[in-house]
């Protein structure tokens, strides 16, 4: 006869819970000065993190406006841009301006589906030299990806490049899984069909002319863009070609699926980029980086195609030019809230400290703890 196996735990200290433990006391003498060892340590720390975020230069310039200024180049308002650099020693900054022009392809020459775009030209100066890497972001503001709606709108299956039913699509994509056709959207759901898609150029610096003889284009990378993480959970679709069709908001791109035109979740980074939603209504996704040599001083000037009506969702769209530090880009609210948390340390210190001079507390005797006494000395 075999031996029974026995559920009995193993006879050690772990799974009998024979295990030594230990409770803090909380007493003026460890509680005091922890508060103030926090207080020394956050603070600093904290005001050398504002400090390397307030290092790293940043240029910001709202074109939400550009679609509707014509070919005429119009002047921006304070309001609509802003310049942060480490250093002062530099000249007045220009006013950036912009105009509209038409196109009938995109940025990478590819087709425009239904007509002309229309394409946002904007100049503006870098007043000193940049060191790289320098980053292209974009900004939105007053869009609401943490709604749990929008963020539950999508199909996890099918960006993996599995098959999946209409059912499977109208329980995950709801309301943007199916076309009145009866094909399914590929990708489906509210935050594939939201992605965000005006394309920009890489910057060119221009002469002091302004004409097109002796400008220098920065070439910009947009790869190397999204988490490897994000990279590893897309893949192509295995769906057949006529069950599927692009989402509503993608069809100035892609009018229709086929063997040489069809979305690639895998290799647009730019997809990945925007499928990992943003908690807060303001944010700024990584458009494309550029790690040559330093970006001289002077005008430059970046197109935009404009196939994004971020006025449907009331609000503004902005291109973003920043650097980085060890932190990232420009962002003070780390400093800020190591700095706040160590002052509250420490003011809570010397509370402490001055309730406990003048108003001490009698403390117990701790070795009349019950674990502090012997067996013996518990029966009595």
């Amino acid at each position: 006869m075999s031996d029974t196996k026995s559920r009995k735990p193993a006879n050690t200290a772990f799974k009998q819970q024979r295990l030594k433990s230990w409770q803090p006391l909380l007493t003026p003498k460890t509680v005091l000065p922890t508060l103030f060892a926090a207080g020394i340590v956050l603070a600093p720390l904290g005001g050398l993190f504002l400090y390397q975020s307030e290092r790293v230069n940043e240029i910001v310039i709202n074109y939400t406006g550009c679609q509707g200024v014509g070919g005429s180049e119009a002047t921006l308002t304070d309001d609509l841009y802003s310049y942060k650099f480490t250093s002062d020693n530099w000249t007045t900054i220009r006013p950036p301006n912009y105009k509209t022009v038409t196109s009938s392809t995109f940025l990478d020459n590819s087709t425009v589906n239904g007509g002309d775009i229309q394409r946002c030209i904007i100049r503006f100066s870098i007043p000193k030299e940049l060191q790289p890497p320098i980053y292209i972001h974009y900004k939105l503001t007053n869009f609401y990806q943490n709604h749990r709606k929008y963020v539950k709108s999508l199909s996890y299956n099918q960006l993996a490049g599995d098959v999946i039913s209409p059912e499977d699509a109208g329980a995950s994509c709801n309301p943007v899984a199916m076309d009145p056709a009866g094909k399914m959207y590929y990708p489906c759901g509210l935050i594939a069909n939201s992605m965000f898609n005006d394309s920009f150029s890489s910057l060119r610096l221009l002469n002091p002319a302004n004409t097109n003889s002796d400008n220098k284009t920065y070439f910009f990378d947009e790869t190397n863009i999204a988490w490897p993480s994000d990279k590893a959970r897309f893949k192509k679709t295995s769906m057949p070609l006529d069950t599927i069709t692009p989402p509503p908001n993608w069809i100035r791109r892609y009018p229709s699926y086929n063997a040489d035109n069809l979305f690639d979740p895998q290799t647009d980074e730019h997809f990945q980029v925007w499928m990992r939603t943003s908690w807060y209504p303001t944010f700024r996704k990584l458009y494309s980086h550029y790690d040559g040599e330093p970006l001289s001083a002077g005008t430059y000037e970046v197109q935009v195609d404009l196939n994004y009506d971020i006025t449907a969702y009331g609000g503004t769209k902005s291109i973003v030019i920043s650097g980085t530090s060890f932190l990232g880009d420009r962002n003070p609210f780390m400093g800020l809230a190591w700095i706040i948390m160590g002052c509250v340390c420490a003011f809570l210190g010397v509370v402490f400290l001055g309730w406990h001079f003048f108003k001490p507390r009698k403390l117990g005797d701790h070795d009349r703890l019950s674990w502090n006494q012997t067996s013996g000395a518990r029966q009595h």
